[in-house]
């Protein structure tokens, strides 16, 4: 089995959610970013080790949370002596609107894995756009690039859609699946 890590910033418990689901279907362990931009004591070390890494992020303002940039910029160490290089790599986001424009957050996220010599792997997962697709379907949201999420804005984490925590699930399990692989 590979070592998977996700590491993600959550502002108000939907990314948090989110990872767990993620890291469910990964087998992986999870690295939050604080409040601060901070990443706990020995997570350098877990992504060093790890074989896949996963990133997460709310979609702010079109693209990711400060405190998760903070860490992208703290990652320049790692980058610099090509650390996380043939890692594989992937993403999920969520925002209040449908679109909220998460793209750009997805993308955000392959360039930050292409920087640092990265595979980035997709979710693999079909959509759900024919006139029987109901919201609580798995990719109801329709990316390809990684897991997105909606959640109204003056929801909680507790009322986030099953369908949306389905898709983050198996994402996770195609990283872990694609992360042995390449570890074979």
């Amino acid at each position: 089995m590979a070592k998977v890590a996700v590491v993600f910033h959550s502002g108000y418990g939907h990314t948090q959610r989110l990872a767990q689901s993620v890291a469910d279907g990964a087998n992986a362990e999870l690295i939050a970013i604080d409040a601060d931009g901070n990443v706990p004591e020995g997570a350098w070390d877990t992504l060093a080790a790890a074989d896949a890494i996963i990133f997460g992020s709310p979609t702010y303002m079109g693209t990711v949370s400060w405190q998760f940039k903070k860490f992208a910029d703290a990652s320049s160490k790692p980058w610099y002596t090509q650390a996380w290089k043939d890692k594989i790599f992937g993403g999920f986001t969520n925002s209040a609107n449908i679109n909220g424009d998460k793209h750009s957050t997805l993308h955000y996220f392959m360039t930050l894995a292409m920087q640092h010599g990265g595979l980035w792997a997709g979710t693999g997962i079909s959509y759900n756009n024919t006139k029987a697709s109901q919201r609580s379907d798995v990719n109801y949201l329709a990316s390809s690039a990684g897991p997105m999420a909606q959640v109204a804005g003056d929801a909680g984490a507790a009322e986030m859609n099953p369908g949306d925590l389905e898709t983050g699930r198996l994402f996770g399990a195609r990283i872990q699946e694609v992360a042995s692989k390449f570890r074979g």
